[in-house]
């Protein structure tokens, strides 16, 4: 299983603490602003819990952007280090996606979400599978090439055929509403297009 690689700006979101992580392969980089120099104890033990795989990175400057600058560069690092892993980036900064975008293009698993709640691989019992479901399923259909479907009711038909048909219908189409949330799979009425990672190639 891929790791999760977790880039929180601590700037702009502050999780109570980390304990929805407990049990998950995650590696979380906490990036603090030049003047942010308490944390509460509740999280600071969080991330002590961690051990190796918790890691704050102190900002020297409180310039405009300078921690979005600093989280860049290090996911730029981690995704070349880890290209088999999962990169999320915590934050309500919207500025981000552009580069995850970018990230995605050049089939970089990466995406943005406000909450440390939101994590997809989080919420459900099963949902630590979330994550390799929908990374079998961009896999699926970039293989297609052209032969990929162009209506929403084939597609759903071919990612249950892809499960063998083993999932309930509310999976499915969960599935396919992540793939559209991730910008992959554009929907317009009834008709698909596809974007990188899975248009790629």
């Amino acid at each position: 299983m891929s790791k999760n690689y977790i880039l929180v700006d601590y700037e702009n979101v502050q999780p109570t603490d980390l304990a929805a992580l407990d049990g998950h392969d995650v590696r979380v980089l906490v990036f603090l602003g030049e003047n942010q120099a308490k944390l509460s104890s509740r999280f600071a033990s969080s991330m002590q819990a961690l051990g190796n795989d918790g890691t704050y990175v102190h900002i020297d400057g409180n310039g405009r952007n300078a921690l979005d600058f600093h989280v860049a560069f290090y996911l730029g690092e981690l995704a070349k280090e880890n290209p088999d892993g999962f990169f999320h980036i915590i934050s309500k900064d919207k500025g981000f996606d552009p580069l995850v975008r970018h990230l995605r293009g050049r089939r970089v698993r990466a995406h943005r979400v406000d909450a440390l709640s939101k994590l997809p691989f989080l919420g459900t019992p099963d949902s630590s599978s979330r994550e390799e479901m929908i990374d079998e399923v961009v896999r699926n259909l970039h293989s297609r090439g052209t032969a990929r479907p162009r209506k929403r009711k084939t597609l759903l038909s071919t990612i249950h055929a892809h499960f063998q048909r083993k999932l309930e219908e509310r999976e499915v189409k969960a599935l396919l509403e992540e793939l559209v949330q991730r910008g992959y799979v554009v929907i317009e009425g009834e008709v698909v297009s596809y974007r990188p990672p899975i248009s790629r190639g």
